[in-house]
């Protein structure tokens, strides 16, 4: 990092602060949805800081708000974050860190961290920089916003008194609602939209969730190369 100039330190550190302030203030609604499915204060901070990947999340929370197993939940944010192991490829080569900065990183590699380290890619110490601060605040922010949203859940008390247990899967459409672009992106999501619906009546909670998504990453395996690019969106 010493490499770099102090106005593109600045700058790097400037964009990837303003993706983390932006990104961290999501996780008032996670905190707040998560109270609603049921988990207590210290199971969904608990989630924020070790799971640490928005989609996942959402869709653990989404599936035991549902009724779902706890292994359905589990199995169906495993499947979202397995597109992690893709960035994690990619960015391994980038960054180049080894042992314990290498661990450290893994579990800061999200969308955004990503998309910020790979656009400057073209300068490793920028690219480090970029990932690495990106990485933190967003960690850092995530996590304070998910407790303040997961304690004035809380204080609502009984969520299904004011209707807001339907705001889990509100909010899950929220988070991934902006990474549905192009006639592909659509055709899958319809596609998992559409087995879900056709298991809802047939099988236990969590399943057509499951079954969505593994129509979700069987898209992407299928998808063109450079085609599933991260856009920052989303965690």
């Amino acid at each position: 990092m010493d490499a770099l100039a102090p106005d593109q330190r600045r700058a790097v550190l400037r964009q990837a602060l303003g993706v983390g302030v932006a990104t961290g203030a999501y996780g008032v609604s996670f905190g707040a949805v998560s109270v609603a499915a049921g988990l207590s204060v210290a199971q969904t901070c608990a989630l924020s800081l070790l799971m640490f990947t928005g989609a996942s999340q959402f869709a653990l929370v989404g599936v035991l708000a549902a009724g779902g197993s706890p292994f359905a939940g589990a199995a169906t944010a495993v499947l979202l974050g397995t597109r992690n192991a893709f960035y994690g490829v990619r960015m391994g080569a980038l960054l180049g860190w080894r042992g314990a900065r290498r661990a450290a990183a893994a579990h800061v590699l999200i969308d955004e961290s990503t998309a910020v380290g790979l656009a400057h890619a073209s300068s490793r110490p920028a690219a480090r920089l970029g990932f690495a601060a990106t990485g933190v605040s967003v960690l850092v922010l995530w996590n304070a916003a998910t407790l303040a949203g997961a304690l004035a859940g809380s204080a609502l008390g009984d969520p299904r008194r004011l209707g807001l247990d339907a705001a889990v899967g509100a909010a899950f459409l929220a988070l991934v609602w902006p990474q549905v672009r192009g006639r592909r992106a659509l055709a899958v999501a319809a596609g998992a939209a559409a087995l879900a619906l056709a298991l809802v009546p047939a099988t236990p909670a969590g399943v057509p969730v499951l079954a969505a998504v593994g129509v979700a990453v069987l898209g992407g395996l299928l998808a063109p190369r450079g085609a599933a690019a991260p856009r920052g969106a989303a965690t």
